[in-house]
């Protein structure tokens, strides 16, 4: 899992689809899903920490461009 796009694909397979039409808002949704999912153990750490690291550095890029 390298990029965002590839969170939206993991996130398509569990049937969630995700737009808001705000980009923070869209990631930070997608950071809760993923939170669940990996809580009900349908998916494993490593998909699940790569997916927060890449969201959340999104989201720091998202946030400092609206500054």
């Amino acid at each position: 899992m390298n990029t965002i796009y590839d969170i939206r694909q993991l996130l398509k397979r569990f049937g969630t689809f995700i737009y808001i039409g705000d980009r923070v808002a869209d990631l930070e949704l997608m950071e809760e899903e993923i939170r669940e999912l990996y809580k009900s153990q349908l998916i494993d750490v490593k998909d699940y920490q790569m997916a927060m690291i890449l969201l959340r550095q999104e989201i720091a890029i998202e946030k400092e461009k609206r500054v």
